[in-house]
């Protein structure tokens, strides 16, 4: 069904048997959200895992000092969601929120399980568990041992589509850096690549 045609993006038919298939899409629902709705609140469990059709969202939490502390940025084909939470019944201690409208396709803890039977259905949950680990333990040893400017160019290079599509703040705050150094940053990048195309189009 056209419906489905992203799940099947996420879940190849050529590694699923038919009846399979036909089970694994049948436990997704699609569900849209309007810009700044939130997907998952702090404090709350969280009762879904979500797959991002199109969109931007991103995770936050609120430090000690009351400033919103963006950790992570979602968009087409990421999962979104609070591992501890969906999978151990614990209160997130992050939000995420839609920063543009989003178009996702979530599947309840109870239905995910009816689906752990099939073993290429755990092998693409794994893949995607491990690629997730490992962008979070990347990002968290940059912010100690990369300058503001590598960190920065690090999130150009490997999602533009953020760069183009969200609030400088929120970036700035990704980068642990204030709005001025991001500022500073871009103009030194812009100098040095007179031709980018990445340029954010928040002003």
């Amino acid at each position: 069904m056209r419906e489905y045609d992203f799940l099947k993006t996420i879940f190849k038919p050529s590694n699923f048997t038919p009846p399979e298939l036909e089970l694994i899409l049948a436990q997704f629902e699609a569900t849209s959200f309007s810009k700044n709705q939130f997907l998952m609140e702090s404090g709350k469990i969280a009762p879904y895992y979500y797959f991002m059709e199109s969109g931007f969202a991103r995770s936050f939490a609120i430090d000690l000092d009351g400033n919103d502390i963006t950790t992570k940025f979602f968009t087409v084909s990421d999962i979104v969601i609070d591992w501890h939470s969906y999978f151990l019944k614990t209160p997130c201690r992050e939000s995420i929120q839609a920063l543009t409208p989003c178009k996702c396709w979530r599947i309840q803890f109870t239905d995910f399980m009816k689906l752990f039977s099939i073993e290429a259905f755990r092998e693409v949950g794994r893949t995607r568990l491990i690629t997730n680990y490992f962008e979070l333990k990347n990002h968290s040893v940059s912010m100690i041992s990369d300058s503001a400017k590598d960190r920065y160019l690090e999130l150009m290079k490997t999602k533009p589509q953020i760069m183009q599509n969200v609030p400088l703040k929120h970036i700035a705050t990704y980068l642990g850096i204030t709005d001025s150094s991001l500022s500073r940053i871009r103009k030194e990048v812009t100098k040095q690549k007179p031709n980018n195309t990445h340029g954010s189009l928040y002003p």
